[in-house]
């Protein structure tokens, strides 16, 4: 894949200015830089969803498989099974395959011949696509990513989170084509999960580009990175992984603010030579001249100094509950919960949370961590047994899939509340990286990241003390991570999360964790997270 003189701007936005770049079929890129350097972007255009006003991206006509951040359906009402098969068009090409059939058996000789390579083109495709074993391909890969046969006639909407994205990575992989767009792919994932990804991509035999702000999944994976600078809206590539890339443009940035510095003494001495010039008396003519000849060198120098790349603002997160919470905040009591026509989930769950405790909840996906968050908040009702709240408790809750955000509202109504004024929130907007006119966007257009941003600015509004938070560091890079990482940690409140990132479990504090479907608690350790799926076999 080869990128040249790429342009691209988005009103007075620039996000690419004559950037290129040349990848290799096998290699596995991490493309990464700051939120809005064009990441996103640089997939729709490869997918010709996205013109580019100058350029072009050349990709020799390879099939493209993409699995997006959001998993939108057209279709409300598609099944597993189905939406996983049309990952390979073979019902439709056969269908063409009969038509044209069709057309050639009474058609004039001077159109058979065009018709003829249509069909070979159209029989061509289906023989890629190994029809004759495509279904026995397909239940493999099902198989393999464990997703259970019960599932596949359930709708693909009723799923869960992480459910939705193995089921989406389950028809990437059977769509089989050449080149990987991958754009979050462990978003929601369990570790399971996560690990048969890791191992399949370190071995696909093709091209794999990822967005990703998983550190380790990159470093895991990647031979290359790509990083899309958004100070100069050029895209460079480093050899090596996340970690490898880091340290080059580091080095990099050191050496061009010691040539940066040392330019601007050089300017800073042509300026005082310069103004002495002009002061000297009208006849040292030797003087006047040397002055002239400065000036000339000094606007060579201007023109050619290089710009500091700029500093992004950071987030700003400061979450303090409005006051102090119960001794006891929540207790879960012995219940049992199962959806319409479906088994039990728990089965006389019951634990109790002390206050300011850390309470994390871990299982694979699909056995209801999200569910029973949802249960803690009311917004599902235990089929039996009971929650019992302290009567100083305020709860927070911060969904998975930022469904608690109104797509069709903008940012500043998506916040409003009465104990603030819009000046207010707009300064506290600022703090989360909306500004100015930023705050009247729908967000349906913003980015997942910026979602999250907006979803945690509302959990910050409402001082509560006790968080209840389904995989809040979903979506976020690795800055804004460490940032809520050490914001929740010095919180003095009490929090209960859903979380498959081990780093921000440690950075939180987490004191016990709640192990589904089994209902074993225990002490926390990094190692348990990591390997919690065993402990499900107990």
């Amino acid at each position: 894949m080869k990128g040249t003189n790429l342009n691209l701007s988005f009103s007075l936005e620039k996000i690419y200015e004559n950037a290129n770049f040349e990848i290799n079929d096998l290699d596995k890129v991490g493309v990464v830089g700051v939120n809005g350097a064009g990441k996103t972007t640089l997939f729709k255009v490869i997918l010709h969803e996205q013109e580019l006003d100058s350029g072009k991206i050349s990709v020799l006509n390879k099939r493209i498989g993409y699995l997006p951040q959001e998993i939108i359906l057209d279709d409300k009402d598609i099944t597993v099974f189905d939406y996983i098969m049309a990952g390979r068009p073979i019902k439709k090409l056969e269908s063409e395959l009969v038509k044209l059939y069709d057309k050639v058996a009474v058609a004039p000789l001077n159109e058979q011949n065009k018709l003829l390579k249509e069909i070979s083109k159209t029989q061509s495709k289906l023989e890629y696509y190994d029809y004759y074993q495509a279904e026995n391909i397909m239940l493999k890969i099902i198989d393999d990513m464990k997703i259970d046969a019960s599932m596949l006639d359930m709708k693909l909407c009723d799923l869960s989170g992480g459910q939705k994205s193995k089921v989406a990575f389950a028809r990437l992989l059977y769509s089989n084509p050449e080149i990987l767009l991958l754009d979050e792919p462990t978003n929601h994932l369990d570790v399971t999960t996560r690990s048969y990804i890791t191992n399949y991509l370190k071995n696909y035999r093709g091209m794999v580009l990822i967005i990703s702000h998983d550190v380790e999944f990159l470093n895991s994976i990647v031979n290359k990175i790509m990083y899309i600078n958004k100070s100069n809206h050029s895209i460079s590539i480093y050899e090596g992984n996340y970690d490898v890339y880091k340290k080059k443009l580091a080095h990099e940035q050191e050496l061009k603010e010691k040539r940066i510095i040392e330019e601007e003494k050089e300017i800073k001495r042509l300026e005082e030579f310069i103004d002495k010039a002009r002061k000297a008396s009208q006849t040292n003519h030797a003087l006047k001249k040397m002055g002239k000849d400065r000036e000339h060198k000094l606007a060579q120098k201007l023109a050619s100094l290089e710009t500091r790349d700029k500093k992004y603002s950071k987030l700003k997160l400061n979450i303090k509950p409005n006051r102090e919470g119960s001794k006891i905040p929540l207790k879960v009591n012995n219940i049992t919960f199962h959806y319409e026509n479906k088994d039990n989930l728990y089965n006389n769950l019951s634990f109790m949370i002390s206050n300011r405790e850390r309470f994390l909840i871990v299982g694979e996906n699909g056995v209801g961590k999200s569910t029973l968050l949802k249960l803690i908040i009311g917004r599902l009702k235990p089929t039996t047994g009971s929650i019992w709240y302290g009567n100083k408790t305020d709860i927070a809750y911060y969904a998975q899939e930022l469904e608690l955000l109104d797509l069709n509202k903008n940012i500043l109504e998506n916040i409003d509340t009465k104990d603030y004024s819009e000046r207010e929130l707009r300064t506290i907007l600022g703090r989360f990286l909306f500004y100015g006119d930023d705050v009247f966007k729908k967000v349906g257009v913003l980015s997942p990241g910026e979602k999250a941003r907006i979803a945690l600015c509302k959990i910050l509004l409402t001082k509560a003390n006790l968080l209840i938070l389904d995989e809040p560091t979903n979506h976020l890079d690795p800055e804004t991570q460490k940032i809520i990482g050490e914001n929740f940690k010095n919180y003095e409140g009490t929090i209960i999360v859903v979380s498959h990132n081990p780093s921000f479990a440690s950075e939180i504090g987490i004191n016990r964790m709640l192990i589904l479907p089994t209902g074993k608690i225990t002490n926390y350790s990094d190692e348990k997270l990591n390997y919690y799926y065993e402990l499900n076999k107990e």
